[in-house]
């Protein structure tokens, strides 16, 4: 590990040499433990350390969307609720929670009234009537995916009503301190950096303001530190607490919207509360934020190795230094894998292993990680398929299986057992006559050479 510390640290000098960046620090996590973080430059007269707090800016989104999810989770609303059921917002907006969240609602990006990012905030009421009239609407509901920083406002409105506290006091309640966030609050706590601007042509600063944004404060409010954000993205790859379900958290990772750039190829999504990044086919989650004098990125891995990377510099940081230092640590010190070792499998479930035919097509269903997997026999990702309650049925997770139900069909008139996926049946041989195939099977049976057409 020592040599790839050296890398790694001397990935992070470059960036903060290149990018100019007054200080910068940054940190790898496996399973919510850091096995490596450092800093360059100065906060006062030290070294940025893993415990020093800098502007999280839009990674606060991650906190907010997952306050609002637990609340779904709790049966508190839909998803598919309009948020003007629960917040008071003028008959002008007329989107769901899980637009806002997805930031498919079409609402407008920033507020109307001065750049909130740099002045104090107000209250709701003064958003609600500044920002929230008919003129919000840029795009009318699930046509494209447009960030909307004031869509994040309305979501943090939604926490306050239904606990009756502030959003930041309801993310520290449900949040921060079961998971043992201490450093993460909405206002600055010693150590912290402060927010500079790097002048263009000259190697001087800038102090950035620092203040509340009030109703605005759900886009972008909080600071946080390396530590906490690694703990913050073992859970978010469900490998710390149980506050959210994996169901959840794998939903908030699935892509609802995506940055449509016309001729290349999309690099940028977006589930619930979490980027998504496409480089190279290489997925990555987590989110990125920005606030004048800060910049900064949790990315996490499909492995769930998170990198974070925190900047006090209004522009300029390069972000491409926190894949750069993923893709280090993997080729230098590849995570394990854990060991394999035999388990139990239900009598109900190994009759469904093996051999299958859809039509002509063949297919295996094997048994792994308590999930069904169906392969096609020329190869290709499996659909996965999860035991729906205790039921004999089990519900596709992948593709166009996704939703779907599948079960081993048993006794009838016919004793030769099936597989229905969504009413395509699977049997034991290719188009078994035996079995309830849809339209029949032609009684003559397969044959060779003589049919009319050959």
């Amino acid at each position: 590990m020592e040599q790839t510390t050296r890398k790694l640290t001397a990935r992070l000098a470059a960036e903060q040499v290149s990018s100019r960046l007054p200080s910068v620090t940054a940190g790898l996590a496996r399973d919510g433990e850091l096995i490596w973080s450092a800093g360059r430059g100065r906060v006062g007269s030290e070294r940025p350390d893993a415990d020093v707090q800098y502007r999280a800016g839009s990674i606060t989104k991650s906190f907010v969307a997952a306050a609002v999810l637990q609340l779904r989770d709790q049966g508190r609303f839909s998803l598919n609720d309009r948020i003007s059921q629960f917040v008071p917002t003028g008959s002008s907006i007329d989107v769901t929670i899980g637009q806002l969240l997805s930031h498919t609602g079409g609402l407008r990006a920033e507020t109307a009234g001065p750049w909130w990012e740099r002045t104090a905030g107000g209250s709701f009421a003064e958003l609600t009537a500044s920002s929230l009239g008919p003129a919000a609407a840029r795009f009318r509901p699930d046509r494209r995916y447009h960030y909307s920083n004031v869509g994040y406002a309305l979501l943090g409105q939604l926490l306050a009503s239904q606990h009756g506290k502030s959003w930041h006091q309801v993310v520290a309640d449900e949040l921060l301190g079961p998971l043992g966030l201490t450093r993460t609050t909405p206002r600055p706590v010693p150590p912290h950096a402060t927010g500079f601007a790097v002048h263009p042509h000259a190697d001087l600063l800038l102090a950035e303001p620092e203040h509340d944004a009030g109703a605005m404060g759900p886009a972008g409010q909080l600071w946080t530190t390396v530590a906490d954000l690694a703990r913050w993205g073992a859970f978010l790859a469900g490998q710390r607490g149980d506050l959210l379900s994996k169901d959840t958290l794998a939903e908030m990772r699935e892509p609802a919207g995506v940055d449509d750039i016309p001729g290349q190829p999309w690099a940028l999504g977006y589930g619930l509360g979490l980027q998504l990044w496409n480089t190279g086919g290489v997925r990555l989650y987590g989110h990125s934020g920005s606030m004048p004098g800060f910049i900064g990125v949790l990315l996490i891995a499909e492995d769930g190795t998170s990198v974070i990377v925190l900047a006090n510099s209004t522009v300029g940081a390069d972000l491409k230094v926190a894949p750069d230092l993923l893709k280090i640590l993997a080729e230098a010190e590849p995570a394990g894998q854990p060991e394999w070792s035999p388990g139990q499998v239900a009598d109900d479930v190994r009759a469904m292993l093996g051999a299958w035919y859809w039509g002509p097509a063949e297919f295996t269903v094997s048994y792994r990680d308590g999930l069904l997997h169906l392969t096609h026999a020329k190869g290709g990702p499996p659909a996965r398929f999860r035991r729906a309650g205790q039921t004999g049925d089990w519900t596709g997770l992948d593709g166009y299986h996704a939703g779907e139900p599948l079960t081993l069909v048993t006794g009838g008139e016919r004793s030769v057992p099936v597989l229905n996926l969504g009413s395509f049946i699977y049997t034991r041989r290719p188009y078994d006559p035996a079995a309830p195939v849809p339209g029949g099977v032609d009684p003559a049976g397969w044959r060779g050479s003589g049919l009319p057409g050959t």
